[in-house]
């Protein structure tokens, strides 16, 4: 069992940065690819980036590519999403997920079926 907690949303003016946070419990992190998804109200929950577990390879939507970036700290069984340029319509709980196939890579990485493991959320919310 995994257990994910995230951190670091919070009230943001347009243009501005965040960093979310992730933390993972248990010894298999580093095995996992992990994913940040996001809902808005009365919207659908949706992908937002995720990171292979090697590290390497790293996945955007077209919507935060060129503004957020994913990472992870395998000694620190974390991942982290740093926002920038934040935009109104970035306003969401975000959630961070856990593919639980270990040393999986596949080609889904942006569908929630894809995640066993998910965290409670943490609300961004980005004022014009």
């Amino acid at each position: 069992q995994v257990q994910l907690v995230e951190s670091g949303g919070g009230l943001v003016q347009a243009g501005g940065s965040l960093r979310l946070s992730c933390r993972a419990s248990g010894r298999t992190f580093s095995s996992y690819t992990m994913g940040w998804f996001r809902q808005a109200p009365g919207k659908e929950r949706e992908f937002v980036s995720a990171i292979d577990w090697s590290g390497g390879p790293t996945y955007y939507a077209d919507s935060v590519k060129g503004r957020f970036t994913i990472s992870r700290d395998n000694a620190k069984n974390t991942v982290y999403l740093q926002m920038n340029s934040l935009k109104p319509e970035d306003t969401a709980v975000y959630y961070c997920a856990a593919d639980g196939r270990s040393y999986y890579r596949g080609s889904y990485y942006y569908t929630l079926s894809s995640y066993d493991y998910w965290g409670q959320g943490t609300q961004v919310t980005v004022s014009s």
